[in-house]
């Protein structure tokens, strides 16, 4: 682990391993976490088009939808890391969970596109809990390949909430609506509350930072001046940018250009979802991740130019659509490299650590949803795609340049 590390005395050593029926539970619930941040974007996305005609807004003023949603996740994130530094993992995500199910009800009322936003807004930092928790619990007991192996369990395991989130969404789009699909959302969140009796807290007092909380979000100082952390964290934050530009613009290429069905495309979306999750599961495969990053780096920079130049100049569906397939799996091994290297980087201030990677990512996604609606949405989609799959490339190679990760294995 690099020297640079961030420390913290009363962190040292690691928390004792959960017993076997709690790991269980404990995988299951940190995917029910992360699946319910992809469902916060993933499962509304069939009713964009049907969002234009109900508010009567521009295209690219829906998508704004997506870019709220994204601020609010990255703003969650960055303030709820250090909360749970300072205060414990529970008291956060019940906050979170109960502010997500307020937004999402009152979002149905929503007589204009501005309250909707500011909805959508709410709705992020309220879902923001899911996301970052999901890595920040798994920090706070393992390291090193321990670390590796949980998170790519649950990147598995989450390839199929972004597969069965548009599905779903596809379905209640034909048959009650954007409306249904939000108390839909209000539901999920109601039971991750309701089964969070169950999980313990993983940070006790002793292991908290310690002073006032202002203090405790100086911990993002020292976090930001670490070189090998930030290089995971762009890596992974230019790949969720280049998938937040894919789901922003899916909608539109898919339903609108070429005439697909909102049930048809969610089952379009599933397949492209489990192809991210067996890329996922690929990067355990290699002996030192950063190789799988490198690796994954070089197929994603590939597969994109390749897909760009099929949107410029053959527009056919099926080119689309397959060229996707091997883009998005090489992004799966780029969250499992990115999310892994960085939390165990990172892990001592794994709170503060998990809002950094996150809001990075939402910081791309929020700057390319807009942009990928400007003019012919096929070829402002292929060159944001093409830029930010040579941001990934370029921190895939820094990344491969770090000192050997996990244990040295």
């Amino acid at each position: 682990m690099n020297t640079n590390q961030t420390s913290n005395p009363a962190q040292a050593g690691k928390a004792p391993a959960p017993s076997h029926g709690y790991y269980i539970f404990l995988i299951i619930y940190m995917a029910g976490l992360s699946a319910f941040g992809s469902f916060v974007n993933d499962m509304y996305l069939p009713c964009l088009p049907n969002l234009v005609k109900v508010f009567g807004c521009s295209v690219s003023m829906t998508q704004l939808s997506l870019t709220m949603g994204m601020i609010g996740l990255g703003a969650g994130e960055i303030i709820f890391g250090p909360v749970s530094d300072k205060w414990g993992r529970k008291p956060v995500l019940v906050i979170a969970l109960i502010l997500f199910c307020v937004a999402a009800a009152v979002s149905i009322f929503s007589r204009t596109i501005h309250f909707f936003l500011f909805c959508r807004l709410v709705q992020g930092l309220g879902g923001s809990a899911g996301y970052f928790l999901a890595r920040t619990i798994p920090a706070d007991i393992y390291g090193g390949r321990q670390l590796a192996k949980f998170m790519a369990i649950i990147g598995a395991i989450n390839g199929l909430a972004p597969a069965a989130a548009p599905v779903l969404g596809g379905f209640m789009t034909d048959s009650v609506g954007w409306k249904g699909i939000f108390l839909t959302l209000a539901g999920i969140a109601l039971i991750l509350l309701a089964f969070c009796g169950r999980l313990k807290e993983s940070l006790p007092p002793a292991r908290r930072l310690k002073g006032n909380l202002w203090k405790s979000f100086g911990s993002y100082r020292t976090l930001l001046a670490n070189r090998h952390f930030m290089i995971h964290v762009m890596l992974k934050g230019a790949g969720l940018g280049l998938l937040f530009a894919y789901i922003s613009s899916a909608p539109f290429i898919i339903q609108t250009h070429y005439g697909y069905t909102p049930t048809q495309f969610g089952l379009f979306m599933g397949l492209n979802a489990i192809c991210m999750g067996a890329g996922s599961m690929l990067a355990l495969r290699f002996k030192l991740l950063k190789r799988a990053g490198f690796i994954g780096g070089c197929m994603l920079f590939a597969t994109t130019v390749i897909e760009a130049a099929g949107m410029f100049l053959i527009n056919n569906f099926w080119c689309y659509e397959l060229l996707l397939l091997p883009m998005l799996f090489s992004l799966g091994m780029i969250f499992t490299v990115g999310n892994t290297l960085a939390m165990n980087e990172g892990r001592s201030n794994a709170g503060s650590a998990s809002g950094l990677l996150g809001v990075f990512g939402y910081i791309f996604g929020a700057v390319v949803s807009p942009l990928v609606g400007m003019g012919d949405i096929l070829h402002s989609s292929a060159l944001v795609y093409t830029a930010l799959a040579a941001i990934v490339l370029l921190f895939a190679f820094l990344t491969r340049h770090v000192p050997a990760d996990l244990d040295k294995l």
